[in-house]
């Protein structure tokens, strides 16, 4: 997969891994978890925006918190095709990279809006947004 190009959600700063995947469902059964991926994200900007490809856009430090392994898991079966932000926690970022959740490090969360298509070329290290290539 060299490019991938969806719908942006974009979020912001530290979004945890109890906003990603909430405690309580952590007692669901494993292969449904993704149904509850950023049930506890507060501002409903993930949940009223979401399409399955979509593209999650955010500032620093996203997948804090907890080094709970399905919370990049829940991302991916909810079918989200990858994650940009300006940073991501150090275990998030390696569970999502064993997982094969593609992460993504880029300073665009300034550069887009939830619901612009953008695409990301692996490949070149680049992202395409409506604004330009960063």
């Amino acid at each position: 997969m060299e490019k991938i190009k969806g719908k942006v959600i974009v979020l912001g700063s530290d979004v945890d891994t109890d906003q990603i995947l909430p405690g309580y469902a952590m007692s669901e059964p494993y292969e449904e978890i993704g149904k509850f991926a950023m049930a506890g994200e507060p501002t409903g900007e993930y949940k009223n925006n979401y399409e399955p490809g979509c593209i999650i856009v955010a500032a620093r430090n996203f997948g804090c918190g907890s080094s709970r392994e399905q919370a990049p898991i829940s991302l991916k079966q909810a079918k989200v095709a990858c994650i940009v932000a300006q940073g991501f926690a150090r275990i998030f970022r390696r569970n999502s990279i064993n997982i094969g959740l593609p992460v993504y490090v880029a300073d665009i969360v300034d550069k887009v809006k939830t619901g612009d298509i953008i695409e990301i070329d692996l490949e070149k290290g680049t992202v395409t947004t409506p604004n330009g290539v960063v």
